[in-house]
């Protein structure tokens, strides 16, 4: 147990103090940058287990679970075990059991271990929790954070959501009392942060670098690398997509680009965009992404324009042109099918896709995020936070007095929080923002998806609560179709969300659940689909 570890966050020494005694502390806790969360959670789990009672720690993918579980066995031996979906029903099932029987008493796994029928619980612990794995997609719907936390309340256990970052629902229960904040103080944020700096942020750095705003890799990106490299270090680019170039928008009014044929988007591909000699003609003729259909003569349906121009550019062009670059620098890719879990330290560049960037011992002298602007535009309710999010695990590779240049507008919240290293701030801006409008952890919402026929069949036999507020109909996104009916025309599948107070909540979802019934005993077969809270509200 590494104490003095522990001892740099706030009320640290205490809550190991809690966990030790049999209590059950509930945090919200901010690793610092560079901490070796995995060994600190595998900690928590030999306090706990040391006591005779059960641990559940829970992480987003296989590369996290092997990392944690593995620090788990160098404390507490075969007393922990893994829960994925990778090791086949016998082993699982093996598994399953010996944690039922109470002879494993850490289990680490992936979302569905929060179902682990651990003896005697102690702790429940979630790492990232706002990664989108954590949400089942398959009814009813469950998200571990929120079984997590339930189990939590209902046991008495001790709850834990961990990360670099923080999500608007771990703060709304900050902020409630539920659970409490288990951070470091500024001064010592600040020693252990790299530094993090925006292009052009700065009227000095404006003069001196006149288009450091409007460019894709400034010169002062350049420059950091090249000292990085120089030093023997090696640097992390991190870029929001794999391939060349992903998709294409007008040049004139950057409309995203569209088949004729099929309304798809166009996009070169990668064997085509590669060739320079032969197949240059080729290179400027896109090719639909969903019908296949090439389209030579483009013209844009908002402006008539026939230029194009990348919209992101992916980790493999990106790599092209930092070898060049670099020239004699190792240039690594990772990300898609061939993703790097470590890469030996030296002077290298690595270029990963977002969530695939590898561990160098010793940390990252470097690191540049590029495209930042893809992330934080999405129509998404979370692209903010999970922009941060993503920037933040990158930085936290880069060593302490290491560098880190995030290619953004300065001037945007996220962009500052990154740079000041406030992952708490920003939750709350998150909470106030959607408290304003309206919007999950603020409020609780339920999303209807189905058929005009299907909807109006579940609503009148709800007996919804009175303050309820009806959003809709309208279609429903793309991203949510895919479990309906190929029979259904997108046209014909919609979306409603019902909208009540948090205390309202649970009057809403047993209602629901009611008319779920009622549906069921008539036999139902239209397609319907109920969330609460869903992660991809929009």
């Amino acid at each position: 147990m590494d104490r003095a570890a522990w001892g740099r966050y706030v009320h640290g020494g205490a809550f190991l103090g809690a966990l030790a005694g049999g209590k059950g502390p509930r945090a919200g806790w901010q690793a610092l940058p560079g901490e070796d969360w995995a060994r600190r959670l595998a900690e928590l789990a030999a306090v706990v287990a040391g006591r005779g009672r059960s641990a559940i720690l829970m992480v987003p993918d296989q590369r996290d679970l092997d990392r944690v579980l593995a620090e788990c066995t160098r404390l507490v031996g075969d007393s922990a075990v893994g829960l994925s979906a990778g090791l086949g029903p016998a082993a699982r099932y093996r598994r399953w059991l010996a944690v039922l029987r109470g002879t494993a008493r850490v289990v680490v796994g992936t979302r569905s271990a929060v179902f682990a029928p651990a003896k005697d619980l102690g702790l429940i612990a979630i790492w990232d929790d706002g990664d989108d794995t954590y949400a089942e997609p398959r009814a009813p719907y469950p998200h571990a954070r929120e079984v997590a936390m339930l189990r939590s309340h209902e046991t008495g256990a001790a709850f834990v959501a961990a990360g670099f970052a923080r999500t608007a629902e771990i703060q709304a229960v900050v902020e409630s009392g539920w659970a409490h904040d288990l951070v470091a103080d500024r001064a010592v944020v600040r020693a252990a942060a790299p530094r993090i700096s925006v292009p052009g942020d700065t009227d000095i750095a404006m003069e001196r670098d006149p288009v450091a705003r409007s460019v894709r890799i400034p010169g002062v990106a350049y420059a950091a690398a090249r000292a990085a490299l120089k030093e023997g270090a090696g640097v992390l680019v991190q870029v929001p997509r794999r391939g060349y170039v992903p998709s294409l928008a007008c040049a004139k009014c950057r409309t995203p680009a569209r088949c004729r044929h099929c309304n798809g988007p166009l996009a070169l591909p990668d064997g085509r965009a590669r060739h320079s000699d032969s197949q240059a003609d080729a290179a400027h003729s896109p090719s639909c992404r969903w019908c296949g259909i090439t389209e030579a003569a483009f013209r844009c349906a908002s402006c008539g324009s026939r230029a194009l121009r990348a919209v992101v550019i992916g980790a493999t062009r990106t790599a092209e042109e930092l070898g060049r670059a670099f020239p004699g620098v190792p240039i690594r890719g990772s990300g898609g099918g061939a993703v790097l879990d470590t890469v030996e330290p030296g002077p290298q560049v690595v270029v990963a896709t977002v969530g695939a960037e590898p561990i160098l011992r010793g940390g990252y002298g470097v690191a540049l995020l590029l495209d930042s602007w893809a992330l934080l535009s999405r129509a998404d309710l979370r692209a903010s936070e999970d922009a941060l999010r993503r920037w933040m695990t990158a930085a936290t590779l880069v060593r302490s007095h290491g560098q880190v240049i995030v290619m953004a507008d300065p001037g945007i919240p996220t962009v500052q929080a990154l740079v000041r290293w406030d992952p708490v701030g920003h939750a709350r801006m998150e909470v106030e923002s959607r408290a304003e409008v309206g919007f999950p952890p603020a409020v609780r919402m339920a999303a209807i998806d189905g058929t005009a026929e299907s909807i109006a069949e579940l609503l009148s036999a709800t007996d919804l609560p009175a303050e309820v507020e009806v959003l809709g109909p309208v279609p429903l996104p793309d991203g949510a179709r895919k479990p309906f009916s190929s029979g259904d025309s997108p046209s014909e599948v919609e979306r409603i969300l019902l909208r009540v107070d948090r205390r309202s909540g649970s009057a809403l979802a047993r209602a629901l659940t009611a008319a779920q019934a009622i549906r069921s005993t008539h036999r139902s077969e239209a397609p319907l689909r109920v969330q609460i809270d869903p992660v991809d509200i929009g």
